[in-house]
């Protein structure tokens, strides 16, 4: 019995990372989030002095639902089994080769989606609403221009946070359908393309 219980001990645990690091995807995805950094911050410094007020918010929460959303997709392809889209892959469902191959490469997609979108979407949105701030006390050093500039803070990081945190609990949720969702958006580029 006991060799029984060690023989499924060894079955179900899951494999392991064997130590090495991967060089190229660390130089890849480092120059891909200094790229997407440069692009993300010019497009909202170019945006942000052109525009007002109003336009300047919804500029902020595009920022902050980008975040969100690929937090969301980086958290459904870490957790997402495999086994469902094999069966839609051999029906030759749109979309399912693309979910296998997000589910295989779950640590390069959660990185991309978790540490480079997600970061640099909650860097520019910190600095979206530094803008923000600026523009709406002029930079005023009174009571008024503080208590605006901790309320406008307060939210954005209220907002990013929540959000993130119903996004995890959604990414685990439905995990499946938010890969396929995902595959079928990349089936169709690649079919663009």
């Amino acid at each position: 019995m006991d060799s029984d219980s060690g023989k499924s001990k060894k079955k179900n645990k899951p494999k392991q990372n064997n130590g090495s690091v991967n060089f190229r995807w660390i130089a890849t995805i480092s120059i891909t989030s200094f790229l997407l950094s440069i692009l993300m911050s010019y497009t909202s410094s170019q945006a942000l002095s052109h525009v007002g007020n109003i336009i300047a918010f919804l500029i902020l929460f595009a920022f902050i639902a980008i975040g969100i959303v690929f937090d969301i997709i980086g958290v459904a392809a870490t957790v997402s089994p495999e086994k469902k889209f094999h069966s839609m892959a051999a029906r030759k469902v749109h979309g399912a080769k693309q979910a296998i191959w997000i589910v295989r490469n779950a640590e390069k997609v959660g990185s991309f989606c978790n540490d480079v979108v997600g970061d640099i979407s909650g860097i520019i949105s910190g600095a979206t609403s530094a803008v923000i701030i600026t523009h709406l006390t002029n930079d005023g050093t009174d009571l008024r221009s503080v208590v605006l500039s901790l309320v406008i803070t307060g939210c954005v990081s209220s907002l990013t946070i929540g959000g993130k945190a119903i996004g995890k609990t959604l990414g685990i949720s439905r995990s499946e359908d938010i890969v396929f969702l995902v595959g079928r958006l990349l089936a169709f580029f690649s079919w663009k393309k």
